[in-house]
Parts: C-alpha cells; sequence; structure tokens
C-alpha cells in the first residue's frame, strides 16, 4: 500500500506573505531539506485566498490553519 503525500499549500498572497508565510515558506522548506522528507510532502504556492484578516494562512491536508507562526508551524510539520 502506497502512503499518500502530505500536501501542505501556502498562501502567497501579499498579506498572508508580509503577515509571516515568508517567514512560515523558508521554515517548511528547511524542515523538509533536514528531515530528508521531500518524497512525502507536496508544497503548494496559492495565490490570494481572500482571508487576509486570518493571515497567515496554511492548509495542510485540506485543513486550514489561520494565524499561523513558526511556533505552530513547528508543531503542525512534527505531526506529518
Amino acid at each position: 500500500m502506497e502512503n499518500k503525500k502530505t500536501e501542505i499549500k501556502i498562501c502567497m498572497g501579499s498579506s498572508c506573505f508580509a503577515r509571516g508565510n515568508n517567514d512560515n515558506l523558508e521554515f517548511i522548506e528547511k524542515y523538509i531539506f533536514d528531515n530528508n522528507i521531500e518524497a512525502k510532502i507536496d508544497l503548494i504556492g496559492l495565490r490570494c485566498e481572500n482571508k487576509c484578516n486570518k493571515g497567515p494562512v496554511i492548509i495542510i491536508n485540506g485543513t486550514e490553519y489561520n494565524n499561523v507562526d513558526l511556533e505552530q508551524l513547528e508543531k503542525l510539520l512534527k505531526d506529518i
């Protein structure tokens, strides 16, 4: 049985990017590299999700997370 990849979607709209997704993206890329899990994750950039007041927005396997900071992101990635 083949394992399904984890899908991480990160909003790259200007508001989410300025609110922290620029740092979140760098953190995700480093986490993937440091843990050698590139084959297990599809990282997808999204255009604005029109949820600017909830940003930064990250969606992992269909579950939306709002106001994501690096501490929360690290916990989410460890659960993958």
